[in-house]
């Protein structure tokens, strides 16, 4: 009887060591590291391989290569085209993360069940096929292309991959799955790369786009090793609270088109509804003014957002003051309080400060600068901002207003939404305030957007 073979992998990066160790080598994560079953088979025996020998491949010059027309397939999603890059690439490994319960599953079944002129493979190895059908009947779609496998077998999966020659395959989820050629459990880190790895040459090889959805860790990261990430195409990170309506579908990585997209959609009874104006659902229409709320104009990908941005100073209770800060990087928070109290003379060394973008959205652009500053002091001055102005620059160390890019899109996003005001850089050059209705405000000083706010 032959000898069972086994190798130690870290849990986290997915190194290999031939006998256990306290610390990896790879990724210095302690405690990692978990012996598994390996067992070596040959190629010819993987579900989706080639038999036939095949040529070595030989290099040619770049000038040389045949150039093909890229070709793309259009989902009835509008906001999943976008965040893909205009559509999902023929032959492309999608992985696809998110939280527990955060609606992963739902938005690949509304995917599965809209796409009515395609045929359809999902496979699920966490649900039963009743409950996959209770979950469309929720969402009120019916699709006669949508075929349901529940399978966790990968021989048997691409059996019957075979027997429909889907256009579009889903899987869920990748950590459910079982090759027969190892021993390990689901979910290890040697499944997982061997699975996806059986996925990805029938990805390539047939020209099948193949949709995977991973769970993740509690720090939040993709549960498995991180060369998983390296294998797929595009990963993208479903986000959300679950106190929030609404979902954020981001593109951590894409092949095939731009990481800064932006996809939004808001949970309700019927599944995941798309959100085609963002700015409309985050901003809140309050009655009567309130201090401590600006509004800032961003960009995600291409498009243009007019997002609230939320701030509220007070006395510090216990002596040491505290900062908070949801959705905007606390680091950059401590700079805006540090510029506001050596250039315009702020004293908020003693005073809580606590920062919020509203609706759950974590913002990167440092043209919201003004906006977290304009916010700030009117909470601590107890003086409401205009509900007709928006802003949009970056803050320098020296209290100078710079300029971002694409001034023109913000402008016209804010125009659109009903804003009288705009206060943006002196340095923003080309801008002419005759192709505006709104009236646009150009400063050089952090000064003087205070003066034109406050008075």
């Amino acid at each position: 009887m032959a000898k069972t073979k086994t190798s130690f992998f870290c849990q986290n990066c997915g190194a290999e060591s031939p006998k256990w160790v306290g610390k990896c080598a790879s990724c210095n994560e302690w405690n990692t590291y978990v012996e598994e079953v390996v067992q070596k088979t040959p190629k010819s025996a993987t579900p989706f391989s080639s038999s036939t020998t095949q040529r070595a491949s030989k290099p040619h010059r770049l000038n040389e290569i045949e150039k093909l027309e890229e070709r793309r397939m259009m989902l009835q999603d509008n906001e999943l085209n976008r965040v893909l890059g205009g559509g999902i690439v023929p032959g492309s490994l999608v992985l696809f993360g998110g939280e527990p319960g955060i609606g992963k599953s739902t938005l690949l079944l509304q995917v599965a069940v809209r796409e009515t002129n395609k045929k359809i493979l999902y496979i699920s190895g966490e649900e039963s096929e009743q409950q996959i059908s209770m979950r469309a009947d929720r969402i009120g779609k019916s699709n006669e292309n949508c075929f349901v496998l529940t399978e966790t077998s990968m021989q048997n999966i691409f059996i019957q991959v075979e027997a429909v020659q889907p256009d579009i395959l889903i899987i869920d989820s990748i950590q459910t799955l079982q090759s027969n050629n190892l021993e390990s459990s689901p979910g290890s880190v040697s499944q997982i790369k061997e699975c996806t790895a059986e996925f990805l040459r029938y990805a390539k090889e047939s020209g099948t786009p193949v949709f995977l959805i991973g769970h993740i860790t509690k720090e939040g990261a993709l549960a498995g090793p991180k060369v998983l990430e390296h294998m797929v195409d595009a990963v993208l990170v479903f986000e959300g609270d679950r106190n929030h309506v609404y979902r954020l579908v981001r593109s951590v990585k894409n092949r095939f088109g731009s990481t800064n997209e932006l996809g939004i959609y808001e949970m309700n009874g019927n599944g995941l509804r798309e959100v085609e104006n963002p700015s409309e659902i985050l901003i809140t229409n309050n009655e009567e003014r309130l201090s401590g709320i600006s509004i800032a104009s961003t960009i995600e990908g291409v498009r243009p957002i007019l997002i609230e941005v939320q701030a509220l100073v007070s006395t510090a209770a216990y002596g040491t003051p505290q900062r908070s800060s949801t959705g905007f990087d606390l680091r950059r928070l401590n700079m805006l309080l540090a510029v506001l109290e050596k250039r315009c003379g702020f004293k908020l060394g003693a005073k809580d400060v606590f920062l919020n973008i509203a609706g759950g959205i974590k913002a990167n652009d440092p043209a919201i600068d003004l906006a977290v500053v304009c916010a700030i002091m009117s909470s601590n001055a107890n003086i409401p901002i205009d509900a007709g102005i928006c802003l949009a620059a970056e803050l320098s160390l020296s209290g100078e207003i710079r300029a971002v890019n694409r001034m023109d899109q913000r402008i016209t996003e804010a125009e659109k939404m009903g804003f009288e005001q705009i206060i943006i850089s002196k340095f923003n050059k080309g801008i002419n305030q005759k192709d505006y209705a709104i009236k646009i405000h150009q400063v050089s000083k952090i000064e003087d957007a205070i003066r034109i706010i406050f008075g």
